[in-house]
C-alpha cells in the first residue's frame, strides 16, 4: 500500500540521520552462566525452557489461591468504615470491640487483574525460584552496557511470535513503553526537520482515544515538547468522529492511538472500524493491548493468547502492539520489562530512546516462563469466558468482557456498595476520582479464569442486594447508572 510504505521511508530516513550524527547503539546480549550447570546455559532453547516444565489441562486446587485472599479484622473493620489502615496488626491504632487481634476475613477476590490465576501456578513459582538461585534479580547495568541478555533477546522473540510481528523491544515498565513510543513517534517529526523547529507540514498528526490511558496521554505530551506533534483527541471509541478529524487534517504523517480494551469501562476499540479508517488514511495504527495498570488483553483475548488484534482477526493490520507482563501473568512477571511489538515502525529508532533503562534478568524468566505455560493451558481462556457468559446470564447485562463496570454515581453511593460486598464476603473495590471521572464512580468487577460459576451467583446475588442491575444496559461506555 502507497499511503502505508510512506511510514517506512519516513522512519529509515529518520534512522539514517541518526546515523549519519552516530547517535544509533545496537543492544548486544550477554549470556549467562551457571556454574554448576554450565553446559547447560550454552544457549537458551525451547528443551531448556520446558524442563521441569509442568501445565494441566483443567484447574488445580492451587489456583483458587489467585482469587481466595484474607485481610486482618482489624483492617476489616477500618474498611467499613472507610478509614485509611496500612494492614499491620500491630500497629492498627483502633480499637474496636468487635475487632478481635489476629483474627483474619476471608475474601473471594473480585477486583483484581490476574485474569488466567497464574499467581499461583506451581511452575511459574518454579521458574521464579530457578532465576534467584542461578543467576539473581539484579540487573548488571543498562541495556545498552551489560543489562541486556540472552533471556530478554528469548523473551522478545517469544512476545513478538505470540503478537505475529517482527520483533519486540522490552522496557522496564509498560508505563515507559507507551511513553517511548509516543516520544518516537514525534521523533520522526523532529529528525526529519528541516530546520530546528518542524514546519507545520512536517510535524506528525497524533489521533487519540478520549479515554486512553494516562501512559498514553504522558507519552504525547512529552513528544508534544519537540514541537514536532500536533495532538488530536477523538471522543471514545466514535469512529465517525475519528473520520472527521482524519479527513479535515492536512499533515501527511497520521498515527491513531487506543487501547485495545478499556480498563475503566471494560469495553473493546471498535478494531474493524480503526481497520477500514486505516486503509482509507493511511495512518499508523498502534495499539495500548496491555497497558499498565491494565494488560487485559495478551494471554486473555484469541485463541491462543495474542491479545484482542488476534480475537478481532486483525493482527497484519496493527502497526505496533505496546503492552505490559503485569496482568494476564499476575505476579509471575509483575516487575518484567514490558514489550513494545513493531510492525513497521524501526526497533532500532525506539531503542535509541530506551537505550539506558534498565532491564531486570528474574522476571524475564518468568516472562518466559509465563508466555509458554499462558499458551498451553487453554483452558484458562475458556474458563474466563465462561465467567463472562455465566455473568451475562445472570444479571442480563451485556457485557463483552471480563472487566464490569458499575456506574454508580456519587463517591459516597460507591464506598457503600463496595463495604456492602466487603461484608458480604467479596473484595470490589469503589474506582473514585481522580481515576474516573466526578459523579462517575463505579464498582469495577473482574472475572478470573479460577473464579465459579458458583462464585458468580453468589456476587450476583450480594450486587442484587446493593444496587438494581435491572436498570444497568452495559458497562460505563452507554453512560448507564446503578440505581441504589
Amino acid at each position: 500500500m502507497e499511503k502505508m510504505s510512506s511510514w517506512d521511508d519516513w522512519v529509515l530516513a529518520a534512522l539514517s540521520k541518526l546515523e549519519s550524527q552516530h547517535l544509533t547503539r545496537s543492544l548486544r546480549p550477554i549470556h549467562l552462566r551457571n556454574e554448576r550447570e554450565p553446559h547447560q546455559h550454552a544457549m537458551p532453547n525451547q528443551p531448556l525452557l520446558q524442563r521441569d516444565l509442568q501445565v494441566f489441562d483443567e484447574m488445580q486446587p492451587w489456583d483458587r489461591s489467585s482469587v481466595e485472599v484474607q485481610i486482618s479484622d482489624a483492617t476489616f473493620q477500618k474498611w467499613l468504615l472507610d478509614i485509611s489502615s496500612p494492614g499491620d496488626e500491630a500497629d492498627c491504632g483502633l480499637v474496636l470491640s468487635d475487632s478481635k487481634a489476629g483474627t483474619f476475613k476471608n475474601l473471594l477476590l473480585f477486583s483484581g487483574n490476574d485474569y488466567l490465576g497464574l499467581s499461583s501456578h506451581p511452575t511459574i513459582g518454579k521458574a521464579a525460584a530457578k532465576a534467584a538461585l542461578e543467576h539473581g534479580m539484579g540487573p548488571r547495568g543498562s541495556a545498552l552496557i551489560c543489562g541486556y541478555t540472552n533471556y530478554h533477546r528469548l523473551l522478545e522473540s517469544s512476545l513478538a511470535d505470540l503478537k505475529k510481528k517482527e520483533d519486540c523491544l522490552l522496557c522496564p515498565t509498560g508505563f515507559a513503553a507507551n511513553m517511548a513510543v509516543m516520544v518516537t513517534l514525534g521523533s520522526v517529526g523532529s529528525l526529519l526537520a528541516s530546520d530546528v523547529k518542524p514546519l507545520e507540514h512536517e510535524r506528525v498528526a497524533i489521533f487519540s482515544d478520549a479515554l486512553n490511558h494516562a501512559s498514553i496521554i504522558d507519552g504525547i505530551r512529552l513528544a508534544e515538547r519537540q514541537r514536532s506533534v500536533e495532538l488530536f483527541i477523538y471522543r471514545h471509541c466514535n469512529m465517525n468522529h475519528l473520520n472527521a478529524l482524519l479527513s479535515s487534517c492536512t499533515l501527511r504523517k497520521k498515527v491513531v492511538v487506543t487501547d485495545s480494551l478499556f480498563s475503566m469501562d471494560g469495553d473493546f476499540a471498535p478494531m474493524n472500524e480503526l481497520v477500514k479508517l486505516r486503509e482509507k488514511y493511511g495512518f499508523l495504527l498502534v495499539i495500548d493491548d496491555v497497558s499498565p495498570p491494565k494488560a487485559h488483553g495478551t494471554f486473555v483475548c484469541g485463541k491462543n493468547g495474542g491479545g484482542v488484534a488476534e480475537q478481532f482477526n486483525c493482527e497484519k493490520d496493527v502497526d505496533i502492539c505496546v503492552g505490559t507482563l503485569s496482568k494476564a501473568a499476575e505476579h509471575c512477571c509483575k516487575a518484567s520489562p514490558s514489550p513494545a511489538v513493531s510492525q513497521q515502525l524501526g526497533l532500532d529508532l525506539l531503542a535509541v530512546t530506551l537505550g539506558h533503562e534498565d532491564k531486570q534478568y528474574g522476571p524475564t524468566w518468568l516472562g518466559i516462563t509465563a508466555v509458554i505455560v499462558g499458551r498451553k493451558e487453554m483452558w484458562r481462556r475458556r474458563a474466563i469466558w465462561d465467567r463472562v457468559q455465566d455473568f451475562r446470564a445472570l444479571t442480563g447485562i451485556p457485557i463483552t468482557s471480563p472487566i464490569i463496570s458499575l456506574i454508580i454515581g456519587s463517591e459516597d453511593k460507591a464506598l457503600e456498595a463496595s463495604q456492602h460486598l466487603l461484608r458480604s464476603g467479596f473484595h470490589v473495590t469503589a474506582i473514585r476520582p481522580p481515576t474516573v471521572p466526578p459523579n462517575s464512580c463505579r464498582l469495577r468487577v473482574t472475572l478470573s479464569a479460577t473464579h465459579t460459576r458458583n462464585d458468580l451467583v453468589r456476587l450476583t446475588a450480594a450486587l442484587s442486594r446493593c444496587i438494581n442491575l435491572k436498570e444497568i444496559s452495559v458497562n460505563g461506555a452507554t453512560g448507564s447508572y446503578a440505581r441504589m
